[in-house]
This record gives C-alpha cells, structure tokens and sequence, in this order.
C-alpha cells in the first residue's frame, strides 16, 4: 500500500555511471567530486531527484557519501551498512570506506595528488563538513554538480501541498513561537537567523508538507527577523491550500529569490554551520555569526499538547502492531519479508487515521536481520523459515504524532543461543527506560547502560542507542539522541527511542526498540533534581525469545508490569484478545 518493492540501482549501472563523471572530471579540470547523501536543505532522507548518491552507486541508506577520484571511488558508510553496502554496490569499482573511523579529509590527502583540487556543490554540503576537510590540508573547490550534468532523466524535483498543523495539534500558534524565538535572537544580538531545516520551518510555523515520503515536511527556505517576521522561500503552488494561516508577518518569495535576499541582509545574521549549507554563508555579504538553527531545541522539546498526542497515536500504533502480531503467530513458516511489509502497513491503514509511514518498513528474515538498515525488494524478497527470527522496525505517521517501534519474533521454536541473544538486548533495553539521572546529563553517559548486558557477554551492536522523534515531523530529529557521540543535555519533552540491538552476520539481527519521552523524575531520596523516561510503546515483547533464568527479579518485574499495562491499555477483541492474553501473561 505505502512502499515499493522495486530494487534500487542495479550495481551493474554504477560502473559505467562512474566511468561518465569520471570522464566529467577530466573534461572540468578537477581531481575529484564529492557527492553526499544530501540535498540543499540537509535533511536525512531526500528526493528522488536529489538522491545522487544512490543514482551513482547503487547505495541506498540514509546516511553516507562517495569521493570519486579519477582513478578511486570511495563509498563512505558508517557500522549500519557495512553489510548492506556489499549487496548494492559493485566493489570491483568502488571502495567501500568505514566511516567514520576513516575521515574523509585524511582519506583525501591520501589518494589526491598534490595541489590537485576536490570539486564539491556548495548547496549539498556544510561549513562544519568543508571545514573538517579543509583542516587535513585538502583544497576545495566549488562547482555546479556534476552528476546532474551526467544524470540526464533525473526526476523533477516534487512540488508537494502544504498543510496546516492546527492549534489543537501543534500546542502553541506560529506567531507565539516567531516572538519566542526572535526574543531570543534580540537577546544575542542577532538581527536575523537562516534557517534552512525543512522540519524547523515546519515547526517554527505550523505547516506540514509532502516533499519527501514518510517525512511530511515542505521544502522551502526562511529567514526568521529579530522583530519575529519571516521572509519564506517557497514555491507558491505549494501554498494554495492554507488560506490566510501564515498571516502578514511571513512574507512569500520565490525560491530564485533566495540568494538575492542574503546577500542584501544587514546587521549580525545567524547562520547553523552544522546544517545550512555552505553556499548561504559564502552569499551573505553581512556578518555571519555560528550559531545553532534557533528552532532545534524548542522544537525537540514537545508541549503538553504534542506529548498527549503522541501518547495517543502510539496507543493507536499498538492496537495495529498487536493485531499484526496475532495474524503473524497464525502464519506458517514460508511467509516472506513482503508478505509481512504489506500486512503490517495494512494493520496501520485499517487504523483510518494514518497518513503515511514513518520510514520504509524493515523486515528482515534470518540473516536478512543482520543488515541494520534492510530494506527488503523483490530480488532480495526472503521466506522466513522455520526457527528463524523475524526483525521488524516500522512506524506510522499520524497527525497527533509519530511512531517507531522494532519487534523481533521467532517463527516456531528458538534456540537456547538465540533466547540468550535476545534476553541480553531486552535487558539494555530495561535498563535504560528504568533510568534516573541528574538534570544536564547528555545521550553519551546513558547509552552504556543499553549496552552492559552485552559487553558482559563480549558483544556489542554499531549504531547508537536512541534517535530523536519529531512530532508529526520526522522520525529522526536532533539534537539529542542516546549515542556515545551525543554531548546534548537530555531536556524534559524530548522524545527519543530506545532500540539496542544485536546483529550476527550471515546469521540473524536482534533489535527491541520502544519510543520514550523524557519527564521530570518524581520526588525521592535527597530529592535531587534529576529525570527519567514515560515509556510511549505499548507493544508485547516475545515471551518465547525470553530466557527468564537469565533476568534479575527487578527485570523480571518491569516485564510483568509493562506486559500488565499493554493489557489494560488495549481494547481488542475475539481472537486477537486471546492472543494478546497469552502476550502479556506473566513470565
């Protein structure tokens, strides 16, 4: 219903398409060509006509970028592809580079020439990202893309309506957050911000679009004025159906007149180096000072309205998440990772009240569930066999909110080793939603207690524990996350996942995944000022995977008592009540 099955870049397309920019390189005068996972408004996931990366390569995640050289091409992914990235692209042409234990900058000056230059697009990348590159001695030049010059049936970039965020949803009107904001930039001293985020301008004035599937964001440009008025960059079609919603203090311009409207800014202009891209600070003839995109933290931090709506549209998710397990339990080993991606979308539809997926629905069968980030098509299409674990990572997009919930099943009987693997992830997973923590505490000092139970065991998982969730925004946000990488100090309303996993190649992948909110810690002890999570996800675990000897009476508690609310919480009825009984049972 919602996703496509069709496979992406044929790696047999790649090498040919290599050979053509390399060519192009040659022709310009340039050494080599950056080309990221990114388009002009930085988001994480892009266009089909911005999705060069993929049009290139054949490598379809969602993070990640290629160095080609004229004699080297480098494909740059991080520990969620490194299996992944064998399947998609051809290695006889291209270098797969572990990133980013291997920075770019390093690898450059390792394979350029001396005083050869590296060719980039100053609307795909940042200030921090050429910096970084700069500094390992490496010359950067700009250019009009490349590729685009080679891509000759690339895609028209989409033209998606806007919609309103009404009040009721959104927990605080537009011209309430100009004013907050632009007080905050009067205080610094600021006389206008840059924003360049699709989903900061989105928040910033209670719009929604549908530029990007699965992301109901708009893209557009704005520049928010210390006296709370914005000048909007955006396609005026995109506008027909909100009425008079922005009102006088937002003005409309075309997107063409973006770079115009920079260079003629005055006064001291904030600009977000880690997010706007390069090309906005070389326009801007004014001075520019680094600073964060003023909305990032506000809009991480939900309102009271936006936590009730969340809590209800994952109450909504469970129901469609509970009816799909009850149908998969009566399923015979056979079914195939699409039977399974079509029947859960279709639990969801059934709700009446979705609007699309949160992201492409991930189900991985056996050693399918080994590639973090799996995406299954109809060439890599896999039956799950008997004994085999099933890893499922799926979310909704509601107006009231949005979800991101992973489960993995067994089809029939597990292993003793496979229990044991599960177990251990599960334990992570309780460990950090029974958390308590002092008020300044960052993503970085949390994140080992999801991991403990597996370094015990010498195991371990290559992705960061948690990610930020927008509210019927984008299911990745910043800035906070539950990563060893994460220095932001975790603030009450943030909503983020809690999802350790563990992955053996060849094999099968583990990962439990519930969405969390941080939450004012009740009163207790010395009554230190600290915090802790509300758990959002009200989804079974499954008991056949469990390996109750190996969990302490406090584990063993915080399951019965959780399974106990899933069961209070949701109304189902017949056969999937049964079902959901047996579910929550104590262990």
């Amino acid at each position: 219903m919602f996703q496509s099955f069709d496979d992406a870049t044929s790696p047999d397309q790649g090498p040919p398409r290599l050979k053509a920019l390399q060519q192009q390189l040659e022709k310009e005068g340039f050494h080599g060509f950056l080309i990221p996972r990114a388009d002009a408004y930085q988001g994480e996931y892009v266009a089909p006509s911005d999705d060069r990366l993929a049009w290139l390569t054949g490598f379809t995640g969602s993070a990640g970028f290629c160095a080609v050289l004229r004699d080297i091409a480098g494909v740059f992914i991080d520990g969620r592809y490194r299996v992944q990235v064998k399947a998609q692209v051809d290695t006889d042409h291209y270098t797969p580079v572990a990133w980013p234990e291997t920075k770019p900058g390093p690898w450059l000056k390792q394979h350029l020439p001396e005083a050869h230059k590296m060719a980039y697009d100053p609307w795909l990348h940042t200030k921090s990202e050429l910096e970084a590159i700069e500094n390992s001695g490496v010359t950067l030049v700009t250019t009009s893309n490349l590729v685009d010059r080679i891509w000759t049936d690339r895609p028209a970039p989409p033209m998606g309506k806007i919609a309103v965020q009404p009040l009721e949803l959104a927990g605080e009107s537009h011209d309430d957050k100009r004013a907050r904001l632009a007080a905050q930039l009067h205080d610094a001293g600021h006389d206008a911000a840059v924003l360049t985020l699709p989903d900061s301008i989105a928040w910033l004035l209670n719009i929604r679009g549908t530029d990007i599937k699965r992301n109901p964001v708009p893209h557009c440009f704005a520049v928010l004025h210390a006296d709370a008025s914005v000048d909007l960059f955006v396609a005026a079609e995109k506008l027909s159906e909100i009425g008079d919603h922005l009102g006088g203090e937002v003005r409309i311009h075309s997107p063409d007149a973006f770079l115009g409207e920079l260079a003629g800014l005055k006064g001291t202009i904030r600009v977000d180096k880690s997010s706007a891209p390069a090309i906005v600070s070389q326009t801007i003839t004014a001075e520019v000072v680094w600073d964060e995109d003023p909305c990032i933290l506000p809009k991480a931090r939900k309102n009271a309205v936006e936590i009730e709506g969340a809590r209800a549209a994952h109450i909504r998710d469970a129901h469609a998440m509970v009816n799909f397990l009850a149908w998969l339990d009566s399923q015979k080993p056979g079914l195939t990772e699409i039977d399974v991606v079509t029947a859960l979308e279709g639990f969801r539809a059934e709700t009446n009240a979705l609007r699309d997926i949160s992201f492409e629905t991930i189900a991985g069968a056996g050693p399918n569930g080994a590639i973090v980030h799996y995406r299954c098509t109809k060439t890599t299409n896999r039956a799950v066999k008997d004994g085999e674990l099933l890893l499922v990572d799926s979310g909704g997009q509601y107006v009231d909110g949005t979800t991101d919930i992973t489960r993995t099943v067994v089809m029939g009987t597990p292993t003793r080793e496979q229990c044991e693997c599960y177990t251990l992830v599960l334990q992570g997973m309780i460990a950090l939603s029974m958390a308590r923590f002092p008020r300044g505490v960052a993503g970085r000092d949390l994140d080992a207690l999801a991991r403990a139970p597996l370094w015990r065991h010498g195991l371990d998982y290559d992705h960061g524990t948690g990610h930020g969730v927008g509210s019927y925004l984008c299911v990745h946000e910043g800035p906070a996350r539950i990563s060893r990488l994460s220095e932001v100090p975790l603030k009450p309303g943030m909503i983020l996942s809690n999802e350790p996993g563990y992955y053996r190649e060849g094999a099968f992948g583990i990962r439990i995944e519930n969405l969390i909110v941080v939450q004012d810690a009740p009163a207790m002890g010395d009554k230190r000022d600290q915090l802790s999570f509300e758990t959002l996800t009200w989804v079974p675990f499954d008991r056949r995977l469990i390996a109750v000897d190996m969990l302490s009476p406090l584990e063993r508690q915080w399951i019965d008592g959780y399974h106990a609310k899933i069961a209070e919480k949701l109304s189902v009825q017949g056969g999937v009540r049964d079902w959901l009984v047996a579910a929550t049972a104590p262990l």
